[in-house]
């Protein structure tokens, strides 16, 4: 599965073979030793530091409770009447399908499938790119897909990504898509980053977002173990990202409904809904969701 992804989560091989997530970390540090593997935050990834780029059909079978509970989170910051940019990624395809619902909406993208959720919904209009087409993630990259963006100013991005660290920001392993995301950041006044807790401390090859260009991230809850997961949120945070992790308790694997604009607490949330929580570490900045941010230079 490493190699056929390039990366994989220790719930995800669990669930394939049908074990304990106890035996098939065992199982993985004996691989590592043998250097067949790294092993990362929650997971496993290729030898050699850095990821490499898994096509469309195995991203969009992995971590997928997490990334619905991740999007389901993420649609409630986005208010009615809202202009924002959507970059290119599954789990950036999870949030536009929950999008359609937001009246007034306008979604500038790169992405083709994110283009595609929302291309029914009569109450958004969406605005592509031009660019050339990535068929492995169906993005539009490339100076067209920059140029288009040039001028271009919107409330929020939300980002996804190969990486996430506290030393380096979002990162991804395609030179291309890099730069793209670097300019769907310079359009937005607020980065939001998406990524499951897979992502968390793993290293790719091309930066897209530093970490003081990013204002929240939206993550999942990491397994209770995993204390080097919740050792890089605590450095995120400390540089000044906030940080909400989404809940996917009182849903199933599959889904759950889309949210309304606006965020939502665990407690005000009604039945059926994924559940978010901003978690107080030290050192995050101390504004609410809907505060506006810092002026950038």
């Amino acid at each position: 599965m490493v190699r056929a992804n390039g990366a994989v989560s220790l719930r995800e091989l669990a669930r394939v073979v049908q074990t304990s997530e106890v035996t098939v970390r065992r199982d993985v540090r004996a691989l590592e030793a043998e250097g067949l593997l790294d092993r990362r935050h929650g997971g496993a990834v290729l030898p050699g530091g850095f990821t490499r780029e898994s096509g469309f059909p195995q991203k969009s079978h992995l971590a997928t409770a997490e990334k619905t509970a991740i999007a389901d989170v993420a649609a409630g910051l986005v208010e009615e009447g809202e202009a924002i940019v959507v970059g290119a990624g599954t789990t950036t395809q999870e949030l536009a399908r929950r999008l359609a619902r937001v009246p007034g909406l306008t979604v500038v993208t790169n992405s083709l499938l994110v283009a595609q959720a929302l291309a029914h919904a009569n109450r958004v209009e969406v605005v592509m790119t031009g660019g050339t087409l990535r068929g492995s993630n169906y993005a539009l990259v490339g100076s067209g897909a920059e140029q288009s963006l040039h001028g271009l100013r919107v409330s929020r991005a939300f980002l996804s990504g190969a990486g996430l660290t506290a030393e380096r920001g979002l990162s991804t392993s395609n030179m291309l898509s890099a730069s793209v995301d670097r300019a769907l950041v310079q359009a937005a006044a607020e980065v939001v980053v998406l990524a499951d807790h897979t992502k968390l401390g793993t290293d790719t090859m091309f930066q897209t977002v530093p970490t003081d260009l990013i204002t929240r991230l939206v993550t999942d809850e990491p397994p209770g173990h995993d204390e080097r997961a919740a050792m890089e949120l605590q450095a995120l945070a400390d540089q000044g990202v906030q940080i909400t992790v989404a809940s996917s308790s009182g849903t199933g694997a599959g889904g759950g409904s889309a949210t309304g604009p606006g965020p939502r607490t665990a407690e005000g949330a009604p039945p059926g809904r994924q559940h978010r929580r901003d978690v107080p570490l030290p050192g995050q900045r101390g504004r609410h969701p809907g505060a506006p941010s810092a002026p950038r230079p």
